[in-house]
């Protein structure tokens, strides 16, 4: 199973209107944003080139670009021309998303897409000044190996998952995320910046504190549906969930790790039908109702918010880096 685009299009199921908590988290970045934009550039005849990596569809993705624009031009020397790269997997509604941004035009800006995982180089060397990406990077590239076998109740991490789970997630989050950091210092610039939001954990030990309750309760969800013949049990016994949220140590030891960058800044921030919808689809293909399972995880969903004391909260890391400038 490797896709990971979001529901295509702009109807009721859609990502572009299914969006809301990312486009909080969008919006907590700002601070972030806005500090490390300030005086990026000395002259004012310099082209400023810009990448929303991850940038999905709809909306959110124009509310990004509109914003670092409009913090760029309050800059005493701000750049005459500002070319925006917008970059996601080919399954992307970049339909959808250019017709938006058509509709939005900016006379010193030129808007292009590349269709392409970021797992690879994007761009050319030292060309890109700054790098935003939010909520994609805790999307792995693929899922670790060896879940099958030692997750079986479970579709991501949790309480009660063994440790050579963690073990799994956690060491291919380590090798995506080294990789992206590796190809984004060959494309950015020295002294250029980067600003990342991503889901994470407030713990070290994810097995400590169940910190992901909504991957839970749909296990829960999709258990109910086994009992009750709707769903295959082998099929839920194979299906995890490809995300993982780090500690704050495990990005410190893979920034310091790669080198490359400093890490200026991080703080946490706190804040879904769209967002897992496609992977359910490709996993179960036409055995799994779909609307049903939302049906029953949204009961769910409401009877933990009613009686938990204390309410289940996704915690998002927003760091900023800056690319180290090499001397000769």
């Amino acid at each position: 199973m490797s896709v990971k685009n979001m529901n295509a299009g702009s109807g009721e199921t859609s990502y572009a209107n299914n969006s809301v908590l990312q486009k909080v988290v969008i919006t907590k970045t700002w601070p972030a944003v806005d500090e490390t934009l300030k005086g990026m550039f000395i002259t004012s005849d310099e082209y400023s080139l810009i990448a929303d990596l991850g940038c999905s569809s709809g909306p959110n993705t124009l509310l990004v670009i509109s914003h670092i624009i409009e913090q760029l031009s309050k800059q005493e020397h701000y750049p005459l021309e500002i070319q925006v790269f917008l970059n996601d997997l080919p399954d992307n509604d970049f339909n959808n998303l250019f017709k938006l941004i058509t509709a939005n035009t900016n006379t010193n800006t030129n808007t292009k897409n590349i269709i392409e995982c970021y797992y690879i180089r994007l761009f050319p060397r030292n060309s890109l000044h700054f790098a935003y990406s939010s909520s994609s990077i805790h999307w792995l590239s693929p899922i670790p190996q060896g879940l099958e076998k030692n997750n079986k109740e479970n579709i991501y991490i949790a309480t009660t998952s063994p440790p050579r789970v963690f073990e799994a997630y956690s060491k291919q989050f380590e090798r995506d995320f080294t990789t992206f950091l590796k190809l984004r210092a060959e494309e950015i610039r020295g002294g250029g910046r980067m600003v990342l939001g991503f889901l994470g954990r407030s713990v070290a030990d994810p097995t400590s504190k169940d910190e992901f309750k909504p991957y839970t309760l749909l296990s829960e969800t999709l258990s109910d549906m086994v009992s009750e013949g709707l769903v295959k049990e082998d099929d839920l016994h194979s299906f995890n969930i490809p995300i993982y949220g780090p500690s704050v140590q495990e990005i410190e030891a893979a920034v310091e790790s790669e080198g490359s960058f400093n890490l200026d800044k991080m703080e946490f921030v706190f804040c879904v039908r769209a967002f897992l919808e496609p992977l359910l689809v490709v996993h179960f293909v036409s055995s799994l109702n779909v609307d049903r399972v939302f049906d029953v995880y949204a009961e769910k969903v409401e009877e933990h918010l009613s009686a938990s004391v204390e309410r289940s909260l996704y915690f998002f890391h927003v760091i900023s880096l800056s690319r180290k400038t090499t001397t000769a």
